[in-house]
């Protein structure tokens, strides 16, 4: 697409508008290289991600995002070998954890498919490993004491002399008033030292490091606090180098996985882009349009993204495959060129995969090339007539345009004489219309309105104009040219009536029968126009009808359902007593040698198939859906699935989850996971393995797994958050050892498929390191 259209059409402003929803710098960074395409699949595949975002949004709340900052110079600096502060790592172990919260997120969306947006999603690479790396990086940005026991041993020695020193100075300070000129510590030279007076600096030995402008102070470190002090400096430079070699290995360890990380920096950019569109698109009231096949452009309430919600018009814009080209003829200042704008710009926002501001069911087409030549064109340095430069750039558009392009031009013809204007105006039409092109276009000259009408694969269009306020309406009018209304506000601005009647004779009889007809057609467009407001008022009231039917069809299948099941129960049981009752007179036959085993086998076989099948409703998802949204209120008694136990709902938290009170045990549920009990329902008690182990306060936050086998070990840690859940245990620590890491993996697998689980993370290198996973709960 050529960067002209861009600019005249300002859809740079567009972008600004949508940046106000970014979050990340990846996403900005994508956002400044969107630009539109003309690939049919590659932008359906955009809307595609863009519908089933938001459909996961509504289900599952907002994707958690955050601000990040843009890693490419600190990942560049990586591959080069360059040194990197502490800081530098907490901006890549943010943008890691982002990753993991965002994957996170959407491996738990309920209630919604979204195959398209998933073949992104899937690109996401584990961090896991890293993110246990830059454990080391507290939340600051600053190296933990627990990087290495050198770097621990060095800091806990430096805030041992530290101390020893503080006490030194503090005695000294207290001992020597009445020597002082201030009772502070103070620092020189990053040294203690006392403010001593200048008469008195013999009294207490040590070395000067600085001297007050008057001299009568002089800033002295006491002989007793010398030698720790350079027992400090010398530890803060060892502690120095330790850091700077473990930042150099930390930035070893990560360099083979700069790749990764670029991929899933990239990834984010792409999420929080959608995400920003998907707000534009809240927030504009905007819609997701269709693709023409056949380059046919249908706008319904479209309007100009770049004008004031409170003022800007919508306007209905039909361009379908029969048209070839549209002329709004009228005067100026009724809105013809905002009109080319925001068909333009509906192109150009659709062709980026951005939704526009216009009703759902819009369509948009496909082009290679958008051209216009809109506005004042008129170049002094060049020394050209404004017609010359509109002509000028016309030439060049017309050397380039053929089937696959949309073409705007704003008063065609315009700035020379109008018999040769409105002729030159309908030979470039002509031209462009054996190109087959879209083109729109405007003019104020008389005789494109019969070229519209007797022109095959044209059609009129103009401005409609409210005569009683002499104002324009900006509505477009499809299929009806523009008029003049001179004489009639000239009239009604109190003009003499012989001046009004000379200046009608003057018209033509043709002239007079044109506006005679064009008022013709404005009354029948304005019954039609009514005629197609009802229909569709009729087809959103269908739509809400078929809506509620639907509802009404589940709920009644699904009743249907629970009481053909109530049924097949009360069949079955009969069966199975008739079952019993036959196992016993065939086991009387068999002990008096009437029948042979086999045939006694195929009949108990054929009466066991008497028993009709019962529907596991359970597995329903439709019913499993219309359930859950029966009506759950605070008090209401429920079925908790994974124990098997009843409760009651307490209340709802903001995060979307029930607090159900189980007994004694209070615990966070989603709608999933516990199923409505009626008053009257009798539930029989299963007893699962979570029921027959007793809950008991007195479970442990730490589970160890080292020297278990596979299986053994899975089976233990599946066990145990199934007691820290009942326990409502926060956060557990689950010793795995380092090994060979399959204990390990199969941890982190498990702890990043459960629901219950809120976070995970290596334990800090005080504490186990990569040995241990600490867990938090939901």
């Amino acid at each position: 697409m050529n960067k002209k259209i861009l600019e005249i059409l300002e859809f740079d402003k567009v972008k600004d508008q949508i940046s106000q929803n970014l979050l990340t710098s990846q996403g900005l960074v994508e956002l400044a290289k969107l630009t539109p395409i003309s690939d049919k699949t590659r932008i359906q595949k955009w809307f595609d991600e863009l519908a089933e975002f938001g459909a996961i949004v509504q289900e599952n709340g907002p994707v958690p995002l955050s601000n990040t900052a843009d890693l490419t110079e600190i990942l560049r600096r990586i591959e080069l070998d360059a040194s990197l502060a502490s800081q530098e790592f907490a901006k890549i172990k943010k943008i890691l954890r982002l990753v993991n919260e965002t994957r996170r997120f959407f491996e738990q969306v309920v209630n919604v498919t979204f195959p398209v947006l998933a073949t992104t999603l899937d690109k996401f690479v584990d961090v896991a490993y890293l993110l246990g790396l830059l454990q080391v990086i507290d939340s600051a940005g600053a190296l933990s004491d627990t990087a290495s026991d050198k770097l621990f041993n060095l800091r806990q020695s430096i805030k041992k002399s530290d101390s020893e020193v503080r006490k030194i100075m503090v005695e000294m300070l207290s001992k020597s008033q009445k020597y002082l000129t201030e009772s502070i510590i103070t620092i020189r030279q990053d040294r203690p030292v006392l403010a001593v007076r200048s008469d008195s600096k013999n009294k207490i030995p040590g070395i000067v490091h600085d001297m007050s402008a008057s001299g009568q102070t002089f800033y002295i470190e006491p002989n007793r606090v010398v030698q720790l002090n350079n027992d400090i400096s010398q530890k803060k430079i060892e502690e120095k180098n330790e850091v700077a070699r473990i930042l150099r290995e930390l930035a070893e360890m990560i360099k083979p996985h700069i790749a990764a990380i670029r991929q899933n920096t990239w990834l984010i950019g792409q999420i929080d882009l959608i995400n920003a569109k998907y707000r534009y698109l809240l927030a504009t009231r905007a819609s997701v349009p269709s693709i023409s096949d056949h380059k046919a452009i249908k706008l319904y309430g479209a309007r100009h993204p770049l004008i004031d919600p409170k003022t800007v018009v919508a306007n209905d814009l039909i361009f379908d495959q029969t048209l070839d080209t549209i002329v709004i003829t009228g005067p100026n200042t009724g809105g013809k060129t905002i009109t080319l704008k925001t068909l333009g710009l509906a192109q150009l926002m659709a062709q980026s995969g951005l939704p526009i501001l216009a009703e759902t069911g819009s369509q948009v087409g496909i082009f290679t090339e958008i051209f216009a030549d809109i506005g004042d064109e008129q170049s002094i340095a060049q020394s050209l007539s404004t017609f010359s430069s509109h002509m000028t750039n016309i030439v060049s558009v017309l050397g380039q345009v053929d089937s696959k392009t949309l073409v705007l031009f704003d008063e065609l013809g315009a700035g020379t004489d109008p018999k040769e204007g409105a002729a030159l105006a309908i030979s470039i039409l002509d031209f462009l219309k054996s190109k087959h092109a879209k083109t729109l276009a405007t003019t104020h000259y008389p005789e494109l309105k019969a070229y519209g009408v007797e022109s095959e694969g044209v059609e009129n269009a103009s401005m409609a104009f409210d005569i009683d306020t002499f104002r324009p309406t900006y509505h477009l009018v499809q299929g009806v040219p523009g008029r003049s209304n001179a004489l009639e506000i000239s009239k009604r601005l109190g003009l003499d009536n012989s001046i009004l009647e000379e200046a009608a004779g003057f018209l033509t009889e043709d002239e007079h029968d044109v506006n005679a007809m064009i008022t013709s057609l404005e009354e029948k467009n304005q019954q039609l126009t009514e005629s197609v407001a009802n229909i569709r008022l009729l087809e959103k009231d269908n739509t809400l009808l078929h809506q509620d039917l639907s509802k009404a069809l589940v709920t009644f299948n699904r009743d249907r359902e629970k009481e053909l099941n109530k049924a097949r129960i009360e069949a079955q049981e009969i069966v199975k007593i008739a079952v019993d009752e036959a196992d016993t007179i065939l086991k009387n036959l068999q002990e008096k040698s009437l029948l042979k085993p086999h045939e006694i086998i195929e009949a108990k076989h054929q009466l066991g198939e008497l028993a009709p099948e019962i529907v596991d409703l359970s597995k329903n998802k439709v019913l499993k859906k219309a359930k859950a949204k029966r009506g759950l209120k605070p008090g209401a008694e429920v079925l908790v699935l994974s124990y098997n136990q009843r409760g009651n709902l307490v209340r709802l938290a903001k995060d979307g989850r029930w607090e159900v009170q189980m007994g004694l045990i209070s615990t966070k549920l989603s709608e999933d996971e516990f199923e409505p009990i009626e008053p009257e329902e009798a539930v029989k008690k299963v007893k699962t393995k979570a029921v027959k182990k007793s809950v008991t306060t007195s479970i442990k936050a730490q589970l160890d797994l080292r020297g278990t086998r596979y299986e053994e070990a899975q089976k233990m840690l599946d066990d145990y958050i199934d007691q820290a859940l009942l326990a409502n245990l926060h956060q557990i620590t689950i010793v795995h050892g380092i090994g060979t890491g399959v204990i390990r993996e199969m941890v982190r697998e498990y702890l990043q498929r459960s629901r219950h689980v809120k976070s995970y993370e290596y334990a800090p290198q005080n504490a186990g390191g990569s040995g241990a996973t600490i867990a938090t709960l939901r």
